[in-house]
């Protein structure tokens, strides 16, 4: 495995694609029933989230960054998905 996965970039190249199968996956068979659409929208977009981090971390080089802009990152993160999921579940 070591031979296909040379970088750390490729690793999480990799774990992108499998959260973005994960992410289809809920979305178009999440199995919770009619009307019950919430629990799979919270679910997509906690993966997105999650999937901003990662590129953020690895491709941008954020976390080699000094911890103020790091913190600010970790951040915007937290209250873009605080944010989304208020709006999303109270609107």
């Amino acid at each position: 495995m070591r031979s296909v996965v040379r970088t750390n970039a490729s690793l999480i190249w990799f774990l992108l694609c499998a959260l973005t199968i994960v992410s289809w996956a809920v979305g178009t068979n999440h199995g919770f029933g009619d009307g019950h659409h919430l629990p799979a929208s919270l679910v997509i977009l906690a993966v997105a989230i999650f999937k901003v981090r990662l590129v953020g971390l690895y491709f941008m080089e954020l976390k080699m960054a000094p911890r103020v802009l790091r913190g600010l990152f970790e951040g915007y993160c937290l209250g873009l998905f605080a944010l989304l999921t208020a709006m999303f579940v109270f609107a």
